[in-house]
């Protein structure tokens, strides 16, 4: 009699421990079947990421009031190799700009002095103009599509290019008085 009972105490501890095993597997089944997010990169923000050889550009972007006005590229870039680099931006109707990064080093443009700016933007805040992308003594060049934003944000309105004004959509609109709308005083 008494191996019996040991049965069935050994059979509850089986299907306890069988039990706990499978809610364990359906709650963890989600990081099973599903990549982690964080293994992959992507663009978490406004910007736009690419690499060209050693250099890597993270979260470029343009600052401009119009299409045929002048644009500021921000973002940073690094430079992985031992010696320093230029990388050359080459917009829209010839304009270009260059941003010197000291070797194993990052220049974040937009804290730099020295603004790359670009004459011309080719697009209008909201689109995505293409932007070539080439590294100083090599042939190597890529062509990305960076978006260009105007100071509807008001943390890009410091990187509008000098003499640039803001669009009009940022311009604010004064509310009627009280006169103009037709409301009174009425009780």
């Amino acid at each position: 009699m008494r191996s019996i009972a040991m049965n069935r105490a050994q059979r509850g501890k089986l299907a306890l421990t069988a039990a706990a095993l499978g809610i364990g597997l359906l709650a963890s089944g989600c990081g099973y079947t599903n990549p982690q997010q964080t293994s992959e990169q992507y663009q978490s923000s406004d910007g736009i990421i690419a690499d060209l050889g050693p250099l890597k550009l993270r979260n470029i972007l343009i600052v401009s009031s119009g299409e045929k006005e002048p644009g500021r590229v921000i973002g940073a870039v690094y430079n992985s190799s031992s010696k320093d680099v230029t990388l050359k931006l080459n917009g829209a109707e010839g304009s270009q700009t260059e941003v010197p990064v000291k070797a194993n080093s990052y220049t974040l443009l937009n804290e730099s002095s020295d603004e790359a700016i670009l004459s011309t933007t080719g697009g209008a805040p909201g689109s995505l103009v293409d932007v070539k992308i080439s590294e100083n003594g090599t042939n190597v060049s890529n062509t990305v599509k960076v978006p260009v934003l105007n100071a509807t944000l008001e943390e890009y309105k410091e990187y509008l290019p000098a003499g640039s004004s803001p669009s009009p959509s940022t311009t604010p609109v004064p509310s009627p008085t009280a006169s103009e709308s037709g409301g009174g005083n009425t009780h």
